[in-house]
């Protein structure tokens, strides 16, 4: 049985409160009311109630607490104002919706709402475009990535083009209030440059040696369309990420790249032989030059030489003509018997037939030393010799020899 419900026990005590069990009753509403009323207003300034006995209506709050309410209020207010833009961004306050100005990193404060707003903005982030694919894209976008890939070239041939573009913002009001979507434009004007770009130059261009002239052109042409359009943004590079023929004629295309490969490959290797072989012809036709300038030197040389001394040869003559004529007849055999190893002499007017081995006498002149040369010896210009002389000199010229 419950403490509250024993019926003998009735100045038994409440175990929680510590009071004796009272008959309970319901609550007086009016009672409630009325302090609620004193602590209100005894919050506001206003007397309560005093004992238990008097009652007093509660009284309105002061002026004074009012206005400190009011100011605290108002100071709450104005502190909202305060605002930090972080390092790399800009704050664009709007005043009633309408620009008004641009902050840099640091602590500032604005009319807080609904006077001013601020707006902050990242202008040293880098922000990137695709345009003809996406990172991780899946297959259900693949075909329409393939419209934004294919585009005709001058030589009316379609080039599958990827191209990503990086960029960021360079003027936060610009980049607020002049384009309401200005990723949008941005990947828009890329496309159009780029399509501009490859419609003015031929495929093989494009997909070997002019991919960084077209990479340059979009660049500086999607610039120029983001400043027409005052977007704020800048762009920072532009990257041809992949230029190829279709999946349809790759094959075909390739082999066309090979042959074109082994068509450089013959022209590099003809220009190397060329540029091997012209120097040394050049070299032997120089050469061939010089050694018949030096031959005609030479000749001219010895003509006038032997021009000379027959102008020598011819004062000689007409002074002595039978010593001339025997000298001369002398020397002209030594050349020819010069070159001759074996020497047979007839002498006039006898049996006997001289002979000379030369080629045994050079032999044992290399392997003992050389004797004193003979010295040709003339005959006298005022004797007539006989037949036993003009024998000996001949002789004697044989042995000279």
């Amino acid at each position: 049985m419950s403490w509250d419900d024993s019926d003998n026990d009735k100045n038994k005590k409440d175990p929680w409160s510590g009071r004796k069990k009272e008959q309970q009753t319901p609550p007086d509403l009016d009672e409630l009311v009325r302090s609620l009323q004193d602590k209100f207003g005894g919050l506001f300034g206003g007397g309560g109630s005093k004992g238990t006995a008097s009652k007093k209506s509660p009284s309105g709050p002061s002026g004074a607490n009012i206005g400190i309410l009011i100011g605290l209020a108002a100071l709450i207010w104005m502190a909202s104002g305060i605002y930090i833009v972080d390092e790399g961004n800009r704050g664009v306050i709007l005043r009633f919706g309408k620009y008004h100005e641009t902050t840099l990193p640091g602590p500032h404060w604005r009319f807080p709402r609904p006077i001013d707003s601020a707006m902050i903005i990242n202008v040293d982030q880098q922000r990137f475009i695709e345009i003809g694919y996406r990172s991780g894209a899946n297959q259900q976008a693949s075909s329409g990535v393939r419209k934004e890939a294919l585009m005709l070239t001058e030589d009316e041939n379609i080039i599958d083009v990827r191209l990503a573009v990086q960029y960021k913002v360079k003027s936060a009001q610009d980049y607020i209030f002049n384009v309401r979507a200005p990723e949008v434009t941005l990947k828009q004007s890329a496309e159009s440059a780029l399509r501009s770009v490859i419609g003015k130059n031929k495929m093989d261009f494009v997909l070997t040696e002019g991919r960084s002239e077209v990479v340059a052109k979009v660049e500086a042409k999607l610039q120029a369309m983001l400043d027409d359009y005052k977007t704020g943004l800048i762009v920072s590079s532009v990257n041809l990420v992949e230029a190829q023929p279709p999946e349809e004629v790759q094959g075909a295309f390739s082999d066309a790249i090979r042959a074109r490969e082994d068509e450089q490959r013959f022209i590099n290797e003809s220009q190397a032989y060329s540029n091997e072989i012209i120097p040394k012809a050049r070299g032997a036709a120089s050469r061939i030059v010089q050694e018949a300038q030096a031959y005609e030197e030479r000749v001219k040389a010895e003509a006038a030489g032997d021009a000379s001394r027959f102008d020598q040869l011819l004062v000689q003559y007409e002074v002595a003509p039978e010593v001339t004529r025997k000298r001369l007849y002398l020397e002209t055999m030594e050349d020819v018997l010069g070159n001759s190893k074996k020497v047979i002499m007839d002498v006039k007017g006898g049996n006997n037939v001289m002979y000379l081995p030369v080629d045994k006498l050079i032999e044992s002149s290399a392997t003992q030393p050389a004797a004193a040369p003979n010295r040709f010896i003339t005959p006298p210009e005022k004797s007539t010799p006989t037949n036993s002389g003009r024998d000996t000199s001949y002789r004697d010229s044989g042995r000279g020899r």
